[in-house]
């Protein structure tokens, strides 16, 4: 509990702080060359809104081409690209001749790309207009090596659990953001995120051995010394998973490469800078206190109920009360003070993001607090997805 305040306070402080910045972002100083790169396999239901969206940004048609990495894809992907491809003069395809993974499949763009920045877009995405332009100002500064968006989900209307990913998502960029200005962005996401083309050599690329390129690559480039950087006013909207066995295959993945993003780096825990002094040791408390923090849950409710049960059985052969007024505790635990605190600030900081991001234009406090209850709820059930990554990481299994 103390750790969760602790943390909990650190990002309360940092909105404080910076409250008056975090839609600021650098103005560019030139018009950078951007090769934007998508990976697609199997996506003929988004992949020709996903071009037409990079197509519309709002930066000039010579500074820019967009190559679309075929991945083999069965369906009519293909295709709609070479439609299109009669239509956008700076539109290219390369097609795999084997299945080779988002990783190898962006290391291959890389090695055609023309652009001194590379963006990387996935095929369900869609960019605002002006979110490449508000991100290309970030690379003024020589040693900014990776700069990331603000995904907003698209079909957030599509179910409870999309609203809900909708709610988290939010959260997540808000406090990427914060972390932004303690030089601490540990995730460049899939949706939309650039590259300096130089470093993504110099660190070797992407790495084909890990399940979520896009940590393991910020990750090297924070090891290598090179910055990150978030723009909270570059938006991009992405499809999140609508049934709950996407959402968990999904998480799982970013969890078993969380995992091995922690063990690849574990020996610069506590050197290095702010990779090594605060991202590594953050990301991994986060972690282990969720899981604590779901088994301690677990051992109260069962102690509960076998006092209960336990006493309701004597009780009965005793032929004694089951209850009276002196079971009844007024003076609450340290715990449940501390946990009632955390409720609060978690959800005056909740409505406060809410209504900065404009999540919605009228959040009224019945639908906030039915938002509210669903997502403690799902907050409360993710440590599962932990325990099934791990466990797929002990064995080394990393299919998903």
């Amino acid at each position: 509990m103390f750790v969760a305040l602790y943390f909990f306070s650190f990002f309360i402080i940092l909105t404080i702080k910076n409250k008056d910045k975090l839609f600021d972002y650098p103005k560019p100083r030139k018009d950078f060359f951007i090769s934007v790169l998508t990976p697609a396999y199997n996506e003929e239901d988004t992949i020709r809104d996903t071009i037409e969206h990079i197509m519309e940004l709002e930066y000039p048609k010579n500074k820019i081409e967009l190559i679309v990495l075929n991945d083999c894809s069965t369906d009519n992907t293909s295709k709609i690209i070479k439609e299109l491809m009669k239509k956008y003069k700076n539109l290219k395809l390369i097609e795999n001749k084997t299945n080779l993974g988002k990783a190898k499949s962006l290391n291959i763009g890389i090695k055609k790309a023309r652009g001194e920045l590379i963006a990387v877009v996935d095929s369900d995405s869609f960019p605002s207009k002006n979110s490449l332009q508000k991100l290309t100002g970030f690379f003024s500064d020589p040693k900014m090596g990776a700069v990331t968006s603000f995904v907003r989900v698209r079909n957030k209307e599509k179910n409870r659990l999309a609203k809900i990913q909708s709610i988290e998502y939010l959260i997540m960029g808000w406090s990427r953001k914060l972390l932004d200005f303690i030089d601490s962005v540990y995730v460049t996401n899939g949706p939309l995120s650039v590259y300096r083309k130089s470093y993504v050599n110099k660190v070797g690329g992407f790495d084909p051995t890990t399940v979520t390129e896009d940590i393991d690559i910020t990750w090297n480039m924070m090891y290598h010394g090179y910055k990150t950087g978030m723009c909270l006013g570059a938006d991009v909207s992405t499809v999140a998973p609508s049934s709950y066995k996407q959402w968990f295959k999904q998480r799982m993945r970013w969890g078993m490469g969380g995992l091995q993003a922690i063990s690849k780096y574990r020996k610069i825990f506590f050197k290095k800078g702010m990779f090594g002094a605060f991202v590594l040791p953050f990301v991994s408390f986060s972690i282990v206190m969720s899981l604590l923090t779901f088994m301690f849950s677990i051992y109260l409710v069962l102690k509960f109920f076998a006092t209960r049960l336990l006493t309701a059985g004597y009780s009965l052969s005793t032929d004694s009360a089951i209850f009276s007024l002196q079971d009844i505790n007024l003076y609450p635990s340290v715990i449940i003070f501390f946990f009632v605190v955390l409720f609060t600030l978690s959800t005056a900081y909740a409505w406060y993001v809410l209504n900065k991001t404009e999540y919605e234009q009228n959040i009224n406090t019945k639908k906030f607090f039915n938002i509210l209850f669903y997502t403690v709820l799902y907050l409360s059930i993710y440590p599962v997805v932990w325990f099934a990554s791990i466990y797929k990481f002990a064995r080394n299994d990393l299919r998903w």
